[in-house]
């Protein structure tokens, strides 16, 4: 029930928040608003080019590895499905007990390359990603524009106001 009620009092104050802001920029002859595609910048520029094919080889590496041990816990599964009626008691337990460390061991090699990923994500896009902060700064104060959105975040937009070709240079010649 407060549960509820706070979560409709947060989606109210929500709405009424963005209703201000909205009131605001229209009440303002002035102000003029820009929209980036962010993922088109990091996919087409030359440094989120370069991360990117850094981080999918690295990607290739896990997958290559992680199939490869996938395909061992497999064939042990199999075997032991083939097996069992064979094996007394004691050797079945014991190669249950093989095939639940091995799959647990399967399941750590997973956690460890998904974890190793995000801090290449992070050592990669990190530093574009502040670099790119401050090229949008740069070409928003240069056209004029007080606001600039993601173009997620926007329900429509006209494409003269996506500036996302234009970071997207700025951007590469920020970096070389």
């Amino acid at each position: 029930m407060k549960r509820t009620s706070v979560r409709s009092l947060s989606t109210v104050f929500f709405f009424l928040m963005v209703f201000m802001v909205f009131t605001v920029v229209s009440a303002s002859a002035a102000t003029r608003v820009g929209v980036v595609n962010l993922q088109q910048v990091l996919d087409k520029s030359t440094a989120g080019m370069a991360a990117t094919k850094r981080m999918e080889a690295k990607m290739q590496q896990f997958k290559t590895s992680l199939e490869r041990e996938k395909r061992t816990v497999l064939a042990l599964q199999r075997n032991m499905e083939k097996k069992a009626d064979v094996w007394n008691d004691a050797t079945k337990k014991e190669k249950l007990l093989e095939l639940q460390r091995k799959k647990r061991d399967f399941r750590v090699k997973q956690d460890d390359a998904n974890l190793e990923m995000r801090n290449l994500q992070e050592k990669y896009l990190a530093p574009i990603m502040k670099k790119l902060e401050v090229v949008v700064k740069e070409v928003a104060k240069a056209r004029g524009i007080s606001v600039i959105l993601p173009n997620t975040t926007v329900l429509y937009f006209d494409k003269s106001v996506d500036m996302t070709d234009e970071v997207t240079r700025a951007l590469n010649r920020k970096i070389r």
